[in-house]
């Protein structure tokens, strides 16, 4: 029996993509590489224009002492400008602009590893990751290295977030069918950094061609365990895959370490194998292209940096109108104005769909009080009401009824038969909330 959560919800997987190999695409003329593509510090440009740069060259830097990651070159050629714009998120930040000379020159201070793992420290570990610019791949885009410090001495379980459970994205998927092994050995490299010995990989049961290669290459390990969970919506959220797996609950407040568990992704497993193996920074990522507007839907290597256009194109241009275009899936991704937006670590997916996937309704939008939201929500939380006290700026009452505990998954949204946008209100009301005790905050420093 598959495991799972309470709640969540079933939706249309368009997972068109899965049968797609990964397809390397050749770096465009140009990248405009951000020097924001993590939470924390921004990098500083250590480059200037008129420099030459080569791939996994060092562009942009974050002191130590800060949380952060550095940024590096995903094409050799010569930095043409250094500029602020606009990134996904919508945050304006410093992009260094590339001019590709299409000579695929690799940096050569990247070098592999010379220790073996046996006899590499979990401070070095740290080291590579963090020199390696890794941060989290699926989404979050939190520095790798500083949560494999933060939970270290607490945890006894490592677990590997396969479920990839939004719609259309395929890029785990393909990673695993194509390149188990780097996701393998990134998960042997961890729980060496960790000092444990038990690791979950929690793949959801609409991948059975994944499972089989991955209880295969673990067959006999009394380390690392495959775990079937349930297809369901959002399996994927850490909170929700912790308590499938474990049966342990992360509260209001807390982080996965706070119950024992460290969660990473495998396409972040991937990445810290080959910097460990072959001194490769992360300059590229897998990235889903589709939507019923993409003339060839696929899976695609990108240099960080190329354009949401540069890769539509790629996949032979769009076939109709587009409604809009998300970065990542639809459930949870952003909408965006620009397709000339870059790609980021972070970036899984770009999805260009039509006035199909919209709203119908052009009826004002109206609580029925059926409940579908409350029996949907995965934090077990009553959206709705969150929701109205939002519109009427009730923030105390709505940070009562547990609005920060929302992942804004979008559940709720989805099943609302009232048209009700109930996430966008949701976090109307979390900005809200953070902007108030930023205000307190800064009053009881002035006491």
């Amino acid at each position: 029996m598959a495991y799972t959560f309470r709640g969540g919800i079933h939706v249309e997987e368009y997972k068109n993509t899965s049968h797609r190999r990964i397809e390397p695409m050749a770096a465009p003329k140009t990248v405009a590489i951000p020097m924001v593509q993590h939470i924390g510090a921004p990098a500083t440009p250590c480059v200037k224009k008129g420099d030459r740069v080569t791939i996994g060259q060092k562009i942009g830097d974050v002191p130590e002492s800060a949380l952060g990651c550095p940024v590096h070159s995903s094409v050799s050629g010569t930095v043409i400008d250094i500029v602020k714009k606009l990134i996904p998120s919508g945050a304006s930040v410093e992009h260094v602009v590339i001019e590709n000379d299409k000579l695929n020159e690799l940096c050569r201070d990247n070098k592999p590893t010379e220790k073996k793992l046996t006899d590499i420290t979990t401070a070095e570990i740290v080291s590579l990751i963090r020199n390696a610019g890794i941060s989290g791949m699926g989404g979050a885009a939190f520095p790798t290295y500083a949560k494999l410090k933060s939970a270290l001495g607490r945890v006894d379980k490592l677990i590997i977030n396969c479920a990839e459970c939004e719609p259309f994205i395929t890029v785990n998927h393909r990673l695993l069918l194509e390149q188990p092994t780097t996701v393998i050995n990134g998960i042997k490299i961890l729980l060496k950094a960790l000092g444990i010995g038990e690791a979950y990989i929690g793949i959801e049961d609409n991948k059975p061609d994944a499972i089989k290669i991955l209880e295969k290459l673990t067959a006999g390990s009394k380390m690392i365990s495959v775990k079937v969970v349930k297809t369901k919506y959002p399996q994927g959220d850490e909170r929700q895959l912790i308590y499938a797996l474990t049966g342990r609950e992360v509260p209001n407040g807390k982080l996965p370490a706070d119950v024992g568990c460290v969660i990473f992704n495998p396409e972040t497993c991937s990445a810290i194998y080959k910097a460990f193996a072959f001194g490769t920074p992360l300059t590229s990522r897998i990235v889903t292209v589709d939507g019923d507007c993409v003339k060839r839907p696929k899976n695609l290597l990108v240099p960080i940096g190329t354009s949401f256009s540069d890769l539509i194109e790629f996949c032979g241009g769009l076939v109709k109108e587009p409604k809009k275009i998300v970065s990542g899936g639809p459930m949870m991704g952003a909408a965006q104005w620009d397709p000339e937006m870059p790609i980021t670590k972070s970036t899984s997916a770009i999805l260009v769909l039509s006035e199909k996937f919209g709203r119908k309704s052009t009826l004002p939008s109206v609580c029925i009080h059926c409940g579908r939201c409350i029996n949907h929500c995965p934090m077990h939380l009553m959206p709705m009401y969150i929701a109205q006290f939002s519109m009427q700026n009730d923030i105390e009452n709505a940070e009562k009824y547990g609005a920060m505990s929302c992942v804004e998954c979008g559940s709720c949204s989805y099943n609302c038969p009232g048209g009700v946008e109930i996430v966008q209100h949701i976090r109307v009301a979390k900005a809200a909330i953070r902007t108030e005790k930023s205000r307190l905050a800064a009053l009881n420093s002035q006491k």
